[in-house]
């Protein structure tokens, strides 16, 4: 196998398993064709994170790699959503499932199937397996797909602080972890680095991911309510699913939000908020599923850590939004600091 340290982020299933997986959390198949074209792959085996597809951010553009795969490459694929409170175990069993059935890659959306990876890669040696926000599972035959969110988040900052009217903005988390502190550091840094003087709200939706702060919608709009009350005209989530409630309250009180992962600018279940969706620091998971796919069907599977940075397209600044990409001076700014993360001038904090 091929080990790397960076990437240019650029079926019908037998019935024993939808039996076996519809009793660790619900699947679904795809109506492309099963095989890989090399007669050893069924496709990409998908496991959601919490919140599932239809999150319109992290998991939805997991699933979207697996569809520009059934597209491109022409191959099927399963993805398996998960169940609310839920064990390792059960994680385990869901890519045991797919690795048994023939799927390769089985990829799991997020750092908590870090764990179950470990266990069943050990298994399936023959099988290539990914990892999405993680990058603690060290074997030869799987990737850990990371990236450089505080790079994202840092021109997300710069966006907000040349956008308040108030010098004011939030930043709402899902869970107090490592990782999304990385988004709260480099979101911070880069707000500060145009005016020092802005006022930060910040909040942690939970402290724990078993207490829905990727899942609660409810959470997301709340907490952003007590921000923009509190002064904020700008809020940037990293909160999964919960974002939806922190897009959805930004705009009953038409102020900006900024969404993450996915352009949620042009998610079709948030187009009735899209006019205040300012931008969104988006992580290119799409791509990183589906280079991981076709390097499988290649023969050559990528495996060790993949890292995604603004160098290398893993993460960037949505520009959807007509009044953010037109504004001259907003612009300038993103494209300064851009500039400056790439050529090193600027190191950005992630914790």
């Amino acid at each position: 196998m091929r080990r790397v340290s960076r990437i240019t982020v650029a079926g019908v299933a037998a019935a024993a398993l939808a039996v076996t997986v519809s009793a660790c959390g619900g699947s679904s198949t795809s109506s492309s064709n099963s095989s890989s074209g090399d007669g050893k792959s069924k496709g990409i085996g998908l496991a959601y994170d919490i919140g599932g597809k239809g999150d319109q951010s992290f998991n939805d553009a997991a699933y979207a790699g697996l569809q520009k795969a059934e597209k491109d490459l022409g191959i099927g694929g399963r993805d398996v959503e998960p169940q609310d409170g839920e064990a390792d175990a059960d994680k385990v069993q869901r890519l045991e499932t797919l690795a048994k059935a023939g799927y390769n890659p089985v990829i799991g959306v997020g750092f908590v199937y870090g764990p179950a990876i470990k266990e069943v890669a050990a298994k399936f040696p023959k099988t290539t397996f990914g990892i999405i926000d993680d990058n603690t599972v060290k074997a030869d035959n799987v990737a850990d797909m990371v990236f450089h969110e505080e790079q994202a988040s840092y021109l997300a900052g710069v966006a907000a602080a040349k956008t308040t009217k108030k010098n004011h903005v939030g930043f709402i988390g899902g869970v107090d972890i490592p990782l999304i502190h990385k988004f709260e550091a480099g979101f911070v840094q880069g707000v500060q680095s145009v005016n020092p003087k802005i006022k930060i709200e910040k909040q942690y939706l939970t402290q724990t991911p078993q207490e829905g702060g990727f899942s609660s919608p409810d959470k997301g709009e709340s907490a952003t309510n007590g921000q923009i009350d509190a002064g904020a005209d700008v809020v940037y989530h990293a909160a999964g699913l919960s974002g939806q409630g922190v897009i959805k309250a930004a705009a009953a009180h038409k102020v900006w939000a900024i969404g993450v992962d996915s352009d949620q600018y042009e998610q079709s279940s948030l187009s009735k908020y899209k006019d205040y969706i300012l931008t969104s620091a988006l992580k290119n998971v799409s791509g990183a599923v589906y280079e991981l796919a076709k390097s499988v069907k290649d023969g050559k599977p990528l495996t060790g850590e993949i890292r995604g940075s603004l160098d290398n397209g893993g993460v960037s600044l949505s520009d959807s939004n007509p009044v953010f990409k037109n504004n001259a001076d907003l612009q300038a700014a993103i494209k300064k600091a851009e500039e400056g993360i790439k050529s090193g001038s600027i190191t950005v904090k992630d914790s």
